[in-house]
């Protein structure tokens, strides 16, 4: 039996999350990363388990990450599914990843909705997953090791609507400042291949997926976003985010 740990994961929250079940369910794991443009088709056998995590973007799942998952080949694959979200809302995410996944042909088991620090607003769910959540996400590993060592593989009931709501439009394109040396590292770890090899500088805006990645790996803090839009944007998160949400689990 082989577990297959499938992430989209561009600024570490959502890996973090599916690290610490992964390691409780305590089984060798395999790493495939959905943030990879280059990724290669991967077919599953009924004999193994795949953790797939993703997280939400505006209530769905990205975009990206669908099309990459979409080319996975599994015969009734036992699957937990993971979403993370910034303590606002995950609203359809669940239900668009089941349906993905059981498209591919994954048999969905069971699914966790984690909390993970906001991408972008980082005062929101700040330092999060912490230790409490480290806590109740072991609890969920084990609730989920025992049904996978059981015979049960029935699908649990994930909240969501379908049809999915509207997929938001535009984002927050992250600017570069006079400390770029153009060292590439943000062109080659784009997700999206949105950032210029030859020109890191220049970033195409009908390409970015606003996932943050080359403002959180940049060795030279050379990208960033706009601070008046960054305000404006914490402003309208204020009353949704603040209250601390907890971790849940279906099964």
């Amino acid at each position: 039996m082989s577990m297959y740990m499938i992430c989209f994961s561009p600024t570490g929250g959502t890996e973090k999350v599916a690290e610490i079940l992964s390691q409780k369910i305590d089984v060798e794991v395999q790493m495939i990363d959905l943030c990879d443009p280059k990724l290669p088709n991967h077919t599953f056998t009924d004999e193994d388990i795949a953790l797939i995590a993703v997280p939400s973007y505006g209530g769905r799942v990205p975009a990206l990450a669908a099309q990459r998952l979409e080319r996975m080949q599994a015969n009734q694959t036992r699957a937990i599914l993971v979403c993370v979200y910034g303590n606002r809302a995950y609203e359809d995410t669940l239900v668009e990843l089941q349906d993905v996944c059981e498209n591919c042909g994954f048999k969905v088991i069971g699914a966790v909705a984690a909390i993970a620090e906001h991408s972008i607003a980082h005062q929101f769910a700040s330092g999060r997953p912490d230790a409490l959540d480290t806590r109740t996400l072991q609890a969920f590993a084990s609730k989920i090791k025992e049904k996978l060592a059981s015979s049960t593989c029935t699908t649990p009931v994930l909240p969501g609507s379908r049809p999915y709501k509207k997929a938001g439009s535009g984002g927050m394109i992250p600017e570069v400042s006079e400390q770029c040396e153009a060292c590439g590292l943000c062109a080659s770890k784009c997700p999206a291949e949105a950032i210029d090899p030859a020109n890191p500088k220049h970033t195409d805006s009908q390409k970015c997926i606003s996932c943050m990645r080359c403002v959180c790996i940049c060795p030279h803090q050379a990208r960033f976003l706009n601070a008046k839009r960054i305000q404006s944007l914490g402003a309208k998160l204020e009353k949704l985010c603040s209250d601390r949400k907890e971790n849940e689990l279906f099964i």
